[in-house]
């Protein structure tokens, strides 16, 4: 195994990871947990796909899976905001939504051939940088480029401008904020509108960039829990969520890389190794994630993660506290 191979494509996974984890770091940032994340990928990778595969222009495609997740969010928001339901319940029935729809009108694209795809490109001067380069800078799809942009400029925008404290104070005490003259439902309904255009945008880098010619109900693969898990990995940073995504890229890449009808732990049997060793190495960054969302679930561990204190909690105007 190549590590600097195994490096790049991790990068590239694990941006689909980012782009994901990102949006419920926005959401999750004013105060609205949404589980939904898995459902808002599979539309914007069918979308994506779809736009691309009739139109034959992926930049296309990229808007309409942002839209369509996007539009698809506010289904969660107004539940949980307006009717101020259960963010948990309403969110898994997001995701429940989202795979049908995605599988009903993507229905016969899996069959539909190779599609328009996002280009990939190696930067000059950077990818000659010893061992960095080829990882982050040669060969790499302009959606990737895009994460490394992204990153710092979400981190900045979070903690260093107006708009940003507006976001944290939404999240963390929605009632002084409301006080202060700030549209705490409005902007709640905003940033869910936010995370389900990069949760789409995530699904469309899976389908064009990094697993692009297919679609199915594989095609996510249970990557939108992963990133669920990784907003608490990451305690709600964009920087951390970057660095956690491409970790689990790697490591998922690593994983299918060392299967195979090797002799490793002596198992001889290629069949054996294949079908028990293998599903449970497919198996470990999924365990990891549920690990970190039972870890995460504890309220005083919650806390001292940094979580927002008003996660979850529906805000009712006149109410004290929160």
């Amino acid at each position: 195994m190549d590590p600097i191979v195994i490096l790049s494509a991790g990068v590239a996974t694990g941006t689909v990871l980012f782009f994901a984890a990102l949006g419920e770091v926005f959401a999750e940032r004013s105060g609205v947990l949404n589980l939904g994340v898995e459902g808002m990928m599979l539309i914007g990778a069918m979308s994506a796909f779809s736009v691309a595969n009739s139109l034959g222009n992926p930049w296309l495609g990229i808007v309409v899976a942002m839209i369509a997740a996007g539009l698809i969010s506010q289904i969660h928001a107004y539940i949980v905001i307006t009717l101020q339901a259960d963010q948990v319940v309403s969110g898994l029935a997001l995701t429940f939504v989202g795979t049908g729809i995605s599988l009903v009108l993507g229905e016969g694209l899996s069959k539909a051939g190779t599609v328009a795809q996002i280009p990939a490109l190696s930067v000059p001067l950077l990818s000659q940088i010893p061992f960095l380069g080829p990882i982050f800078f040669t060969n790499q799809s302009v959606l990737v480029y895009l994460g490394y942009l992204i990153a710092p400029l979400a981190w900045y925008y979070i903690n260093r401008t107006r708009p940003g404290l507006h976001l944290r104070a939404v999240g963390e005490y929605p009632s002084a904020a409301d006080a202060l003259g700030i549209n705490v439902f409005a902007l709640r309904y905003w940033y869910v509108f936010v995370g389900g255009m990069l949760a789409g945008l995530g699904g469309a880098t899976l389908s064009l960039a990094v697993s692009p010619g297919w679609f199915s109900e594989l095609t996510t693969n249970g990557q939108g829990w992963i990133a669920v898990g990784l907003v608490i990995f990451a305690q709600w940073d964009p920087i951390r969520a970057a660095l956690g995504s491409y970790a689990f890229g790697a490591l998922r890449r690593m994983i299918l890389d060392i299967q195979g009808p090797l002799t490793l732990f002596g198992f001889d049997n290629p069949f054996y190794y294949n079908s028990y060793l293998g599903f449970f190495l497919q198996m470990i960054p999924y365990a990891f994630t549920v690990i970190v969302l039972v870890i995460g679930s504890r309220e005083a561990i919650r806390k001292r993660l940094g979580s927002p204190a008003a996660l979850g909690v529906p805000y009712i105007r006149g109410e004290r506290g929160k």
